[in-house]
């Protein structure tokens, strides 16, 4: 990988609201391409917006050649940038919770969620593999929300040569409520869960891991915490959005080739000491 800097927004984006939650997200890009970044990352379904209702579907749109996509790809050739950006994708009569990847050229690779959480499956068909996606600054694995529970996506991602893990998350956060003091207490405790799950995936993988979350009220009874981390290979936290309520923010993070190659070559570093045979019970059911 090379030096750079990358970005990660937290953002509210109701569901159906696409040109709205758009040009929020081509704010952002123009703010961040200001400061520096090179990578732009956005939540899941940025565009889409996240509430399971039946509206998903007919809001969903065909990736890489649906308006948004397009629109996009003309935003990053303008700004010189790469964008990751969650959509409702359509294809074959189904819908999926896609991360797509945008830079100059145009569009780069997607990753579809591959586990659903609750209600999300009935919206939502299920993705069926680890994607990496060369970016030319870096390798690229993408956990969308409930992927990043289980380790072994993780793990397969930078098994496949990941460099920096994207956790874009429309994480849920219960019931709504204005007065401030509940919403402090509520950030906090996604936050506290953020750094526990981000560190330990950074560190067990030696990549760099940026997580960003939804931030605010999508729909009913669906209201995200916000949240933003950047994590070092070596599962230091090096950047996170200030704000203790849930509102949208940006943060800017330098990332160095260096601090990742001191980590992946370090002395009995696990990628390099692992031992796949051994490991078929994992992939067996349990009883």
């Amino acid at each position: 990988m090379q030096d750079f800097k990358a970005a990660a927004v937290q953002m509210n984006a109701p569901l159906g609201e696409i040109e709205a939650n758009l040009d929020r997200i081509e704010h952002y890009a123009r703010r961040a391409t200001g400061e520096g970044a090179q990578l732009v990352c956005f939540p899941e379904l940025a565009i889409s917006g996240h509430w399971c209702a039946g509206e998903v579907w007919e809001i969903s749109e065909a990736v890489p050649d649906g308006p948004s996509c397009r629109r996009l790809e003309k935003l990053a050739a303008q700004l010189d940038c790469f964008l990751s950006v969650g959509i409702a994708e359509r294809e074959a009569n189904v819908a999926f919770n896609t991360q797509m990847v945008i830079g100059p050229q145009g569009f780069l690779g997607k990753q579809r969620k591959l586990h659903m959480s609750a209600d999300e499956y009935f919206h939502f068909r299920m993705g069926a593999s680890v994607n990496v996606i060369d970016i030319g600054l870096c390798k690229l694995g993408i956990g969308i929300c409930y992927d990043t529970v289980f380790p072994e996506t993780a793990r397969i991602a930078a098994i496949k040569g990941a460099e920096v893990y994207l956790a874009p998350h429309a994480a849920r956060c219960g019931e709504w409520c204005d007065d401030e003091g509940k919403q402090r207490t509520k950030v906090a405790a996604v936050k506290a869960n953020a750094r526990m799950t981000f560190r330990s995936r950074a560190n067990d993988n030696g990549m760099y891991v940026i997580y960003c979350n939804q931030a605010g009220p999508a729909g009913p009874e669906t209201n995200h915490c916000g949240g933003v981390l950047f994590v070092s290979p070596a599962g230091e936290v090096l950047k996170e959005s200030a704000t203790d309520v849930i509102e949208e923010e940006m943060v800017v993070c330098g990332l160095a080739a260096e601090a990742f190659n001191l980590r992946r070559r370090g002395r009995c570093f696990n990628l390099q000491t692992r031992r796949p045979e051994i490991y078929g019970e994992i992939c067996r059911m349990s009883d």
